[in-house]
């Protein structure tokens, strides 16, 4: 029995499990905080020593956490740049984050090559404000001089990977990492590196994508390193998802993704053919309204939090007695609807009850969220369950709903480190492989996440007559939008 260790390196911190390699049980756990202020409020981009990460790791491994561990996997927030001159060191801080400025970027970048459709044909996605390929634009338009200087290009977690290596010659990245950078092709598996030219002026090295069972290197001490990846891929390989499952993940937006034999190329841009951390692929819709709707009804109705806004819904019926909210509220990207507000349909004098209103809010939330599964399943994309998560995937309402509306099998796990715990199960996978003991086409089987099973049951029907309601004032709304 060897054990293997998981870091996750997310926005405000570092957090290690310590698992057992043949049954992913977690034997311990350490955490520290980044020695740094998050992001400045509003979603702007924050500037980040990126050396502020590997003090975070430094303190969340000490007490000897790491004793006896034989082999570590790395994950770390995505879309964090470290732009690096040609000796290796940092040009400027990491630029993590999206705001405004780079918004600008993202559009010039779009026009510049000729448009949604010719992105999403390139590289699978269409240039958002916090993309990598996006923050090279904005850094060649206002630090020329940075720009001209940077001579490499790694992600948090390559970064990572490298400076627990000791910095050798070789740098490396995976699939799933590389997938969200804007300049990487999850259909081709290869770099564009024409798209880094005409976003920062010049090309740049980039990092060798290697395998998911394969290992970056090994340090002197003979302690082995995966290859590692982002966080979003490292927390659905530690929730042991696979082909027929989604996950619809729960945050102020939401998102939803699917495990999926290929990459699907969107021309709407509605799609982000994102690679996972197996071989695999994910795509991803997201919607920009998830629990940000949830909070604006709780507001308006005077409620103090959102366990009281459910409680009031429970007092009601599917299909709020006609109301139907469409949670557009910061336009939306699902539908792609960017400037338009929210609609609140089906006023009667018999609906306007508050409980009504309250319903209206979780199911407008969560048929939002079914037309994004709907756009993957339009796609051939195969969804037999589907992963809530999020807090508000504990909410009576929520739970009471997402069954009927999804209309298949809804998991909820229980809230664990699964980023971290997915990185362990890299750490072990290139363990077994570089040992000769497993298969590097198939990762190590870990018992999966504890979690409560809600099934759709007779509410079905019910589920999908709430559906029609709210796509017919879709419809009628915005015709045509999805």
């Amino acid at each position: 029995m060897g054990i293997v260790a998981g870091l996750d390196s997310s926005p405000d911190f570092t957090r290690i499990v310590v698992c057992d390699t043949d049954t992913g049980a977690v034997l311990r756990q350490g955490y520290a905080p980044h020695p740094v202020e998050g992001p400045a409020g509003g979603g702007r981009p924050s500037d980040v020593d990126p050396q502020a990460w590997l003090l975070s790791l430094g303190e969340a491994a000490g007490g000897g956490l790491l004793e006896g561990v034989q082999a570590i996997g790395v994950s770390a927030q995505q879309n964090a740049v470290v732009p690096l001159d040609a000796q290796g060191n940092t040009v400027r801080p990491a630029m993590v984050g999206g705001d405004k400025r780079t918004q600008v970027a993202a559009a010039d970048l779009v026009d510049a090559l000729g448009g949604r459709e010719a992105w999403a044909q390139a590289v699978g996605c269409v240039p958002q404000a916090a993309q990598p390929v996006t923050k090279l634009r904005w850094m060649a338009r206002t630090e020329p001089e940075n720009a001209q200087r940077t001579a490499i290009l790694l992600q948090a977690h390559d970064w990572l990977v490298w400076q627990l290596l000791g910095r050798p010659v070789r740098r490396t990245t995976d699939r799933g990492g590389a997938s969200g950078t804007g300049y990487w092709s999850a259909a081709t598996g290869g770099y564009r590196p024409d798209l880094v030219e005409l976003a920062l002026g010049h090309q740049v090295m980039l990092p060798e994508v290697i395998g998911p069972a394969d290992a970056a290197g090994t340090t002197p001490e003979g302690l082995l390193i995966s290859v590692g990846t982002g966080e979003t891929m490292a927390a659905a390989f530690g929730l042991g998802i696979g082909l027929g499952d989604a996950v619809v993940s729960l945050g102020a937006s939401g998102s939803v993704m699917a495990v999926h034999p290929e990459a699907l190329v969107d021309g709407s841009g509605m799609i982000t053919a994102l690679a996972d951390a197996t071989g695999m692929h994910l795509p991803v819709v997201t919607t920009l309204n998830a629990v940000r709707t949830l909070r604006g009804a709780a507001e308006l109705l005077g409620l103090p939090d959102l366990e009281s806004l459910s409680d009031l819904a429970m007092k009601s019926t599917p299909g709020s007695h006609g109301l139907v909210l469409l949670p557009y509220l910061e336009g939306e990207r699902t539908p792609n609807l960017p400037h338009t507000a929210g609609t609140l349909a089906g006023l009667r004098r018999e609906s306007m009850k508050a409980e009504h209103l309250a319903r209206a809010a979780f199911e407008g939330m969560l048929c939002g969220l079914a037309d994004a599964l709907d756009v993957l399943r339009g796609r051939g994309v195969d969804v037999r369950r589907v992963f809530l998560l999020g807090q508000a995937a504990e909410l009576p309402a929520v739970q009471a709903a997402a069954p009927m509306l999804f209309g298949t099998q809804v998991v909820v796990p229980q809230p664990a480190d699964y980023a971290a715990i997915g990185a362990a199960r890299q750490a072990a996978w290139a363990l077994g492989a570089s040992q000769g003991t497993l298969d590097v086409r198939n990762p190590p089987v870990w018992q999966g996440a504890v979690a409560q099973v809600l099934e759709p049951g007779d509410e079905l029907a019910v589920g999908q007559a709430v559906r029609q309601q709210f796509v017919a004032v879709r419809e009628q709304t915005h015709p045509g939008a999805l």
